[in-house]
Formats: structure tokens, C-alpha cells, sequence
């Protein structure tokens, strides 16, 4: 996959669900459509909700990255409303 443009970013890492996916949700509606969303999270419950409710809203899930510290990141690019 070639290089990912991200419009913005959102740290997630401070909240339990289901506010994990309450707060991706405000960042991801404050974009327009095609634009970009890095979601900084935890593992566990996070990596398992988030993506697959970011699908279910419409979202196209772009790439998830695991990193050194064991936290995620979500790249998400928002779908047409």
C-alpha cells in the first residue's frame, strides 16, 4: 500500500469502552468524506471494537499498526454520509 496521507489524529489511549468508540466517532464526524483519521488506542478491547464499529458506520479501515509501547494505531479513512 503506498504512502497514507492522514488529515488528522486522535488519542484514545486515555478512555475505557465503549467511550473509546464514542471518541473516534467525534473525531472521524468533524472530517469530510475521503479524508484520513489516525486513531491512537490500546490494545484489547479497543483494537477489537473500534475497527469493526468504524466499518459498521460506514468507514473504510485503512491499516492497523501495532506499536513497540503495545498500543495501536487505527488508520481510517471516512466513508460517504
Amino acid at each position: 500500500m503506498a504512502d497514507i496521507n492522514i488529515d488528522e489524529y486522535t488519542d484514545i489511549t486515555d478512555v475505557v469502552c465503549p467511550v473509546t468508540f464514542v471518541k473516534a466517532k467525534v473525531a472521524i464526524e468533524e472530517l469530510e468524506p475521503g479524508q484520513v483519521l489516525s486513531i491512537h488506542m490500546n490494545g484489547g478491547e479497543p483494537v477489537q471494537n473500534v475497527p469493526r464499529s468504524m466499518k459498521e458506520e460506514g468507514h473504510k479501515v485503512l491499516k492497523l499498526n501495532k506499536n513497540d509501547d503495545g498500543t495501536y494505531d487505527l488508520i481510517v479513512e471516512k466513508g460517504d454520509e
